[in-house]
C-alpha cells in the first residue's frame, strides 16, 4: 500500500475528521483495512489544487464524483443564504450570467443561492463545482436530489468526508474553507448578519481573495450581511459589468495524474 492509499484509508477510518487524521499520521497509528468506495485525490497528488495548499488546514483527501479536470480551470465562488429571496435569486442569476463562460462556478450545493448558482451555470452551458459537507452518498438537502445527480454525472462534486459520513452541523463551517480557497474571488449575492456565508468570507479574506457583495436596501434583513461586509471594505457589486474586470487565472496548472478510480 503506497502513502496515498494509506492516507485515503485513514480518512475513511476517521470519517474525514481533519484533526483525527492528523493525529493518526503523527502517531503512525495502524489503520483498519477498509474499502475506499469513491474516487479520490490526496494532498500527495499533483492534481491536488494548489489553492487548497494555501489553507491553514488543507484537506488530506478529497473524494469526488464527476469531472476532476474542472479543478484545473479558473473558478469563482458564488455563495449566499439558504432562504433566497426574490432579489437574491435575481442577483445570483445575473452574476452567473456574467461569469459562466469564463469561470467554473463554485458553490456549496445547499438550497437557496447555492442551488440557483449551480443550476444557472448548467442551464447556460457552463461548468460548476459543488463542495458538500457529508459523504458523496448522502444527497443533502433532499430538494437538490436532481441537481446532485446531474452534477455527479457531468460537473464535479467534492467532499473531504468518505461515503457513509452523515450530515453534521460542524461539517459545514469546515467545508466553507474549501469554498473560499477554490475561487479566485468570492461573490455574495445574499446574506444575513448571522449567515454561514460570513464564515466563507472570513476564510476568503484570510486567503487574500477579492470579495464582492450585492448591496441591499436600507433595513432589508435578508441582505444585512452583504451591507455589513461592504461597510467593512468588500467591493460593492452594483452592476454586473464590474465582473468583466475579473480576469481568469489558472489556479492549478499541474497535470491530471496519480488519481485513483
Amino acid at each position: 500500500m503506497d502513502k496515498r492509499e494509506l492516507l485515503a484509508q485513514r480518512a475513511v477510518s476517521c470519517q474525514g475528521d481533519w484533526a483525527a487524521i492528523a493525529d493518526s499520521i503523527r502517531r503512525d497509528l495502524p489503520v483498519p483495512p477498509s474499502e475506499v468506495m469513491d474516487p479520490y485525490i490526496t494532498i500527495y497528488d499533483e492534481m491536488y489544487p494548489a489553492a487548497l495548499r494555501q489553507l491553514r488546514f488543507p484537506p488530506w483527501v478529497l473524494f469526488y464524483a464527476g469531472r476532476l479536470e474542472l479543478l484545473r480551470q479558473p473558478a469563482v465562488t458564488v455563495v449566499g443564504s439558504r432562504q433566497a429571496g426574490r432579489y437574491g435569486e435575481l442577483a445570483t442569476r445575473k452574476v452567473i450570467g456574467c461569469l459562466y463562460d469564463r469561470f467554473v462556478i463554485v458553490s456549496g450545493l445547499a438550497r437557496g443561492v447555492d442551488a440557483i448558482a449551480h443550476s444557472r451555470a448548467i442551464a447556460l452551458g457552463g461548468r460548476t463545482i459543488g463542495v458538500v459537507g457529508a459523504g458523496l452518498d448522502v444527497h443533502y438537502p433532499a430538494c437538490n436530489e436532481r441537481l446532485y445527480r446531474r452534477m455527479a454525472a457531468d460537473q464535479l462534486i467534492l467532499s473531504e468526508y468518505p461515503r457513509g459520513t452523515g450530515v453534521r452541523r460542524e461539517h459545514f463551517p469546515w467545508r466553507n474553507r474549501i469554498l473560499a480557497a477554490l475561487g479566485q474571488a468570492v461573490i455574495v449575492t445574499q446574506a444575513t448578519l448571522h449567515s454561514g456565508t460570513m464564515l466563507t468570507v472570513n476564510e476568503a479574506i484570510a486567503l487574500s481573495r477579492d470579495i464582492y457583495c450585492v448591496p441591499y436596501p436600507l433595513g432589508d434583513e435578508l441582505g444585512s450581511g452583504c451591507d455589513h461586509l461592504i461597510e467593512q471594505g468588500a467591493n460593492i457589486l452594483f452592476d454586473v459589468r464590474q465582473l468583466s474586470d475579473l480576469q481568469p487565472r489558472q489556479m492549478n496548472s499541474q497535470n491530471l495524474q496519480n488519481t485513483k478510480e
